[in-house]
């Protein structure tokens, strides 16, 4: 964005306050601007003008024009002047162009037929930073609309908030470099030819027709559709999951990542990456099986048959790597060459169906005959085979479906090319498979010898189809045949019109097939790396030439696959592969029944024909296939998908893409917050929910510590935050302070909210945080503060709104508690211990500007405010907060004082495990019972687990025993353990002399001394000082004051070892006591003490006996 400010006239004059460009539009029929750039006429009105435009009185309406692809053709920009009264177009160079004029930093645009700067829809508004097809425009902020004219506009970054990563810039310079020299392939091409070219395998050619020998065409066909149904079902999942919004790269990752997460698609992602790998290796050895089988045949082995495997499968992947390197466009034609193939060999299966031949009929070709067929209708299982032992061998045959979804990201239009070429592809295969199948056992016979003299003889009693034909193979019922469906692998060989062929086809399938996962591998584990969700395998995100082409992850690819060629043993490998492609599956189904039953708006796929329960039944198949076509290497998958699953949430990368589990969670949320309302609040389920006034939570680590110790998973937590500033800070200075704020709680650990507020004062702020913060019944029932130190020396009117602000809190029927720590909390002041900023968080002018240091001397040699311990401290347009406190330099860092240096230990206090000691609980008055609630709740953290609960009550000397053993029994009811009761018997003891002398100089300053001046004067000091303690309050709570004196004395005596004191706060009559006298009770109360919390229920109970 440009930087200009609006230009001031000098004369002050009302009108001519703002120098307003007027652009002057073109009648359609008049001359207007050409096509091309050209200067924008432009007039600057001053208070001469008889007609002062609009803008004078206080509206610029400027525009510049936009043709039909959103660059205005008419708008220059003039460098070399300063002050322009011009519209200028100009880009980050991160994929953002902006349309500005100097005053008002925003866009301009013809819209109805008038000048305005609000701007029209337009797609390019919609684009992600690094968009490919195309530049990201912003629109117009709402600030730029809605504030005054003379508000100092934003100075950094992108108007609506967006700022691009280092990420995102570079993917935009690397999509700008690539432009118009990107290879992108169509759905026929992308799609549909690499889905056929891996559902049809080798399978087709060596496996289909054992499987209808063993399973008869019947239960075939039904293999076949079973198969056909479970990648149906997934090809339309895919469809609905590619069509919900633009696909990038990543196949199936991306799919799974951007639905269910980054959990779910950090898991996948990595295995269906390695499963790519590893197929690799799987359909090279097939290849070279193939061939060492051929050259055994000419007594041509090189060495062995295994080390024959390992040298001609080295080569050939080497061969693929050549060709997947060459780029894109090269495998792409690979891949043509090699369908051309496959679809000779399938058609020359069919054409050799029909050509019968003497020679073949020993060998149990005999053409299509109906006896055939229905012989070979009905399943005949051997060799232990089961249906389902069948159909696991068939189902990998039907895999392959995602060949063309993992190069989503070399298409030109993934939302239309992948479910067409996916669903097409799955149809015309699936058809091949029932016609091979059916052909095959109509043609074929199971069993069959080979032998010319196996014919009829008349003394033997033959049945078979064969019978008829006049053979008799009913010695193959013995066993040792080979040949038939059950018993020769090459029998589509046998059928084909011309038998190589056939080896050519396998050769095709095998090869494409390796071909296509050679390609997939990389470009999953690429999209996987760049999303950065494993740490260390970032190298590999790297991409290199117009097509962005992962070399590095080819690389790897290769490797893996050579590992695997090299050990040319794939028998127990070869099911967990499978898995793991079924996992896909399964997890792409899932996604979109999740997607649709979180009912998120953004779930709004362009691909209709698909159904939420269907998507579930599909996600169920393919786990129950899983485990049909082998157990253990189902649980190994669900193991290792589980342990990544585990390690991505432990980790918990910072992505946000906005996720179904996300709004899942957030209906669920919704749901029961409202399913809460409908129920009444039972003393059983009371819990306190606290509104802690922490103002940044890195201001006060202790407070919030302390809290969190006791709310933690057990109930709300919000941290409150009172700002009263000079100049309101812009929607993106606040939502950047939110987002630091709470990403400081998340990486603390502290399950909590952060509630900030802008209000003229601290008890207003605190008003609209108690009365507002919460939904429904999440809503907070304790107020927690700090204790206010150093409030003597401050200014009395903040100690009037900080007691004014428990009164109100009492009002609204809260609970209050207060914790002091001798050494206070709010450590913002000093310098470099705000762990909030990351180098990368840092704000604009902290990298060592001069505007940056003086911000940060600014803040950092601020005095601790009067009310740093109690409340959200103030802040100023000059101090904006300690989060700027991380830029500063290190030059700028002094030696911490002893103060300082204490106070920044004892902020640590509750964050460590607190050992063996006692929290001392001192009982005094009922409250309802949060006086005793809270410290059971520490006890049950672990950090407090060795600490004992011992309680303090009041009573008189001759009732101590009565009094302990009737607490005794309380408390046992209550079911909370507790160590020891103590009876404070001499309660109502004098104070000593020496600490009431202490007292009556601590209130001193504060007193009204009414009877030393004529009683209008004393009237009138006191309505203007409310606060002053007058002589006659004094008097009549002598009893009081004493009291508080004396309890310190008995805390000094009894708890000075304490780990935490936790006792009843004595409450102050509103409107009777004075501030100053509350608030020297207070002081009087706590001071020279471990840490202590003053707690004081609504007086409503929170603890029950009954069950």
């Amino acid at each position: 964005m440009s930087g200009h400010r609006p230009a001031l006239r000098g004369d002050g004059s009302a009108q001519s306050r703002f120098q307003v460009d007027v652009v002057t539009e073109g009648s359609p029929g008049g001359p207007g601007p050409g096509p091309g750039p050209g200067p924008v006429p432009s007039l600057s009105y001053t208070t001469d003008d008889p007609r002062p435009p609009e803008e004078s009185r206080g509206r610029v309406r400027s525009v510049g024009f936009l043709d039909d692809i959103g660059l205005p053709p008419d708008v220059t920009h003039e460098p070399d002047t300063a002050r322009s009264d011009t519209v200028s177009l100009h880009s980050t160079g991160t994929g953002h162009t902006h349309v500005s004029d100097t005053h008002s930093n925003t866009y301009y645009m013809r819209t109805f037929g008038h000048n305005t700067i609000d701007a029209v829809p337009n797609i390019d508004f919609y684009r992600q930073t690094a968009a490919p097809f195309g530049e990201k425009l912003t629109r117009p902020s709402l600030s730029e609309l809605h504030d005054e004219l003379d508000k100092e506009p934003f100075e950094e970054g992108l108007a609506n908030g967006e700022e691009p990563s280092a990420a995102e810039e570079a993917a935009a310079l690397a999509a700008k470099e690539a432009a118009g020299g990107a290879v992108k392939f169509g759905w026929i091409k992308g799609v549909l030819v690499r889905c056929m070219l891996n559902i049809w395998g080798v399978m087709l050619f060596i496996r289909m027709s054992w499987i209808v020998g063993q399973a008869g065409i019947g239960l075939t066909i039904g293999i076949i559709l079973m198969a056909t149904v479970v990648t149906t079902i997934t090809g339309l999942s895919t469809s609905a999951i590619a069509t919900n919004g633009f696909v990038r790269g990543g196949g199936a990752y991306y799919l799974i990542s951007r639905s269910l997460g980054p959990e779910f698609g950090g898991s996948i992602g990595l295995i269906f990456a390695f499963a790519n790998a590893v197929a690799v290796a799987m359909y090279v050895v097939g290849f070279a099986e193939t061939v060492v089988e051929m050259l055994n045949d000419v007594d041509a082995l090189m060495i062995d048959k295994l080390n024959d495997i390992r040298i001609v499968g080295t080569l050939t992947v080497i061969l693929l790597l050549g060709i997947s390197v060459a780029g894109m466009e090269w495998e792409a034609k690979a891949q043509i060459v090699l369908l051309v193939i496959l679809l000779g060999a399938i058609a020359n299966y069919f054409v050799g169906a029909f050509m019968t031949s003497e020679a073949k009929e020993p060998k149990g070709f005999f053409g299509y005959h109906t006896a055939i067929l229905v012989e070979n209708f009905g399943p005949d299982f051997r060799d232990e085979e089961t249906f389902f032992s069948v159909f696991a061998i068939f189902f990998p045959a039907a895999t392959g479906i995602l060949a063309g979804a993992n190069i989503s990201g070399d298409l030109t239009d993934p939302q239309s090319a992948i479910p067409k070429g996916t669903l097409l592809a799955i149809l015309i295969t699936g058809i091949t498979y029932v016609a091979v199948a059916v052909s095959a056992g109509s043609c074929l016979v199971r069993d069959a010898t080979g032998d010319h003299n196996d014919t009829v003889s008349d003394t033997v009693n033959c049945t078979d189809a064969a019978c008829t034909l006049g053979y008799d193979f009913s010695i193959c019922k013995e066993g040792g045949c080979q040949y038939g469906l059950m018993n020769d692998f090459q029998a589509m060989s046998l059928v084909s019109a011309f038998g190589p062929l056939i080896t050519a086809g396998i050769f095709s399938a095998t090869l494409s097939s390796a071909l296509a996962s050679l390609v997939s591998a990389p470009k999953v584990f690429q999209a996987l790396c760049k999303d950065n969700i494993y740490p260390g395998l970032g190298v590999f995100a790297k991409g290199y030439g117009k097509n962005n082409e992962p070399l590095r992850g080819y690389m790897l690819t290769f490797c893996i696959g050579l590992a695997f060629i090299l050990i040319a043993e794939l028998n127990i490998i070869a099911p967990i592969i499978s898995n793991f492609f079924l996992a896909s599956y399964a997890l792409i189904n899932f996604s979109v029944f999740h997607s649709s039953l979180a009912s998120s708006p953004g779930w709004r796929p362009s691909f209709k024909y698909y159904n939420m329960w269907v998507s579930l039944v599909g996600a169920i198949l393919c786990c129950v296939v899983m485990f049909v076509i082998n157990w253990w290497a189902a649980l190994v998958t669900l193991l290792i998908v589980l342990a990544l699953y585990i390690y991505v949430s432990y980790k918990k990368p910072d992505v946000n893409w906005g996720s179904s589990t996300q709004a899942l969670i957030y209906n669920q949320a919704l749901t029961h917050c409202l399913n809460l309302t409908g129920v009444e609040d039972h003393i059983k389920n009371f819990r306190p929910q606290c509104l802690v006034l922490a103002g940044y939570p890195s201001s006060r680590p202790a407070l919030v510590q302390l809290v969190h110790s006791f709310t933690k998973n057990v109930s709300l937590m919000v941290c409150g935050h009172i700002r009263t500033v000079s100049r309101r800070p812009n929607f993106k200075e606040l939502s950047q302070d939110h987002a630091r704020c709470q990403r400081w709680l998340n990486k603390k650990r502290i399950k909590a909210f952060y509630a900030p507020v802008f209000a003229e004062n601290i008890r207003h702020g605190a008003q609209l945080l108690l009365q507002a913060v919460g939904l429904g019944r999440l809503k907070p029932n304790t107020l927690v503060m700090g204790f206010k130190n150093n409030w003597s020396k401050g200014n009395m009117r903040d100690v009037e709104i900080y007691i004014n602000t428990i009164h109100d809190a009492f009002d609204l029927q809260f609970g209050v508690v207060i914790l002091r720590l001798e050494e206070g909390l709010d450590i913002s002041h000093i310098q470099g211990q705000d762990e909030l900023l990351t180098s990368n968080e840092k704000p604009p002018g902290s990298q060592g500007t001069s505007g940056g240091n003086k911000e940060a001397q600014l803040s950092g040699s601020q005095t601790k405010d009067s009310d740093s311990d109690s409340c959200p401290s103030k802040t100023t347009s000059s101090q904006s907060s300690p989060l700027i406190l991380r830029g500063t330099s290190h030059e700028m860092k002094s030696p911490l004082n002893p103060n300082d240096q204490r106070l920044l230990e004892n902020s640590l206090l509750f964050k460590k495990k607190q050992g063996k000691g006692t929290i001392d609980v001192w009982w005094l008055f009922d409250d309802g019972g949060l006086t005793l609630l809270i410290p059971y709740l520490l006890t049950n953290r672990s950090k407090w687990g060795d600490c004992r609960i011992r309680v303090f009550i009041g009573g008189k000397i001759n009732r101590i025993d009565h009094d302990r053993r009737a607490m005794a029994t309380l408390l046992s009811r209550f079911r909370i353990d507790f160590s020891d009761i103590n009876v404070l018997g001499d309660i109502n003891t004098k104070p000593k002399k020496h600490n009431k002398v202490c007292f009556k100089k601590l209130i001193e300053p504060f007193r009204l001394k009414e009877d030393d001046m004529e009683q209008e004067a004393a009237e009138r000091i006191k309505a203007l000082e409310s606060w002053r303690i007058t002589d006659n309050e004094l008097e009549l709570y002598k009893a009081k004051s004493n009291r508080q004196i004396r309890l310190n004395e008995l805390l000094k005596e009894h708890s000075s070892s304490a780990k935490l004191i936790v006792m009843s706060m004595p409450l102050a009559r509103k409107g009777t006591v004075s501030s100053a006298l509350y608030m020297c009770w207070l002081e009087t109360l706590s001071k020279d003490l471990p840490p202590l919390l003053l707690v004081r229920g609504n007086h409503q109970s929170v603890l029950t006996f009954y069950s």
